[in-house]
């Protein structure tokens, strides 16, 4: 099988008196405005496209498939999502357009994923896709269409009022969605709405629920869609072969077996599989390093083993959402989605940029993405390439 062919508020308050980023305000004539939403068939799009509805623009639908089965199987549930796209779109009695751009998914989003993985890096493929097809490839059919906007479900806000847009986190911090959107540039989000930026999770239900829509209870996705339900690692291995190796401790002892570097990732605790070692002490076993010259998985004992945190990070290159700032400079930063602020220091150093933390960090993996802040202001990110004690 060829890689390619492998492929592809209260209710009232919210809907009558919406704070989005939508940069008009509720007295404005929106009947001549398109906005293009991105219906994925979760309630968190499903809302949007009702609440712009609702504040009057002309609301068309568009269904993405970013990959392709061949055998027989959709594990990503892309059937069952276009299917609950289409009911939405039916109830709000507006246009629903398809587009298939898993060609492109594979070249700019996947083809990367897989190089990571044979590198012994942990890539996060949601970043490339929020700014190789959901802000760029959708973006651009849409406009082939007509839309003067765009918009997605993506909880995060938009400041419309400078000469570039600002991107700031979600008033909610527990669904804030900015570290996703990272690498997506100023350009890109001149014409993109995000209706949700101000509310939470239980709201967007509520509205879902009140309003009739079918997707009100409909489980958030989680993970990687073209993985789905199947195991990671029998997907990984149809397109990486394995390399079994040694997992050894800190002090270079042969502790066990693993099946495949690309399985494991820094700081991981469960499927090792090395149980209780004779001579050592009760505490579980994490990932501490990687030797890809030697294919060795290495381990420590305990959480806070001292070879899993790092005081400082490198990146090579970092995509700034607007204009660069001037370095060096304090900030803020997140090495992984869902973590809290971290203190820090960016400087640009001869080969990129150096980030210092105030306090170390735990498990920094390369082939992430860290992505810096300055209070609610989301300034840019860039991919993880090494980690420094």
């Amino acid at each position: 099988m060829s890689l390619r062919k492998g492929v592809k508020c209260q209710f009232i308050r919210i809907c009558l008196d919406l704070k989005s980023d939508i940069p008009m305000n509720k007295s404005t004539d929106h009947s001549e405005t398109r906005v293009i939403v991105g219906l994925s068939g979760g309630v968190d799009s499903s809302v949007v496209a009702l609440l712009l509805q609702r504040q009057g623009y002309v609301v068309e639908g568009l269904f993405m498939k970013n990959w392709d089965e061949d055998d027989g199987e959709e594990y990503c549930t892309a059937q069952q999502d276009l299917e609950d796209a289409r009911k939405v779109a039916d109830k709000l009695g507006v246009p629903l357009h398809q587009a298939n751009f898993a060609a492109e998914y594979w070249d700019n989003v996947f083809a990367h994923f897989l190089a990571e993985y044979e590198a012994g890096r942990t890539p996060n493929p949601d970043v490339l896709c929020n700014r190789e097809i959901k802000f760029k490839v959708f973006q651009d059919y849409a406009k082939l269409l007509g839309a003067d906007y765009i918009a997605t479900g993506h909880y995060a806000r938009l400041d419309h009022s400078g000469d570039q847009p600002r991107l700031l986190k979600a008033l909610d911090d527990s669904k804030d969605q900015s570290y996703f959107l990272q690498s997506v540039d100023a350009s890109q989000l001149t014409q993109v709405l995000f209706p949700l930026g101000e509310l939470n999770k239980v709201e967007v239900r509520q509205i879902a629920r009140q309003s009739g829509l079918s997707t009100h209870d409909k489980k958030d996705s989680t993970g990687i869609c073209f993985i789905g339900e199947r195991r990671f690692k029998d997907f990984l291995k149809t397109y990486i072969p394995a390399r079994p190796g040694d997992i050894e401790d800190t002090e270079g002892n042969i502790l066990g077996k693993h099946e495949g570097l690309m399985y494991h990732t820094l700081g991981q605790r469960q499927g090792l599989g090395i149980g209780g070692i004779r001579g050592a002490s009760e505490k579980p076993w994490y990932v501490v390093d990687k030797n890809m010259d030697k294919n060795v998985l290495v381990v420590g004992q305990g959480n806070d083993h001292p070879e899993m945190f790092a005081s400082s990070i490198s990146c090579n290159e970092i995509c700034w959402i607007g204009e660069p700032p001037t370095l060096p400079m304090k900030a803020t930063a997140k090495v992984r989605y869902r973590q809290a602020d971290q203190h820090c220091s960016l400087s640009a150093t001869e080969s990129g940029f150096r980030i210092d933390f105030d306090v170390p960090q735990r498990a920094v993996t390369p082939g992430q993405w860290v992505c810096f802040y300055q209070d609610k202001w989301c300034l840019g990110g860039g991919i993880i390439e090494a980690n420094h004690l």
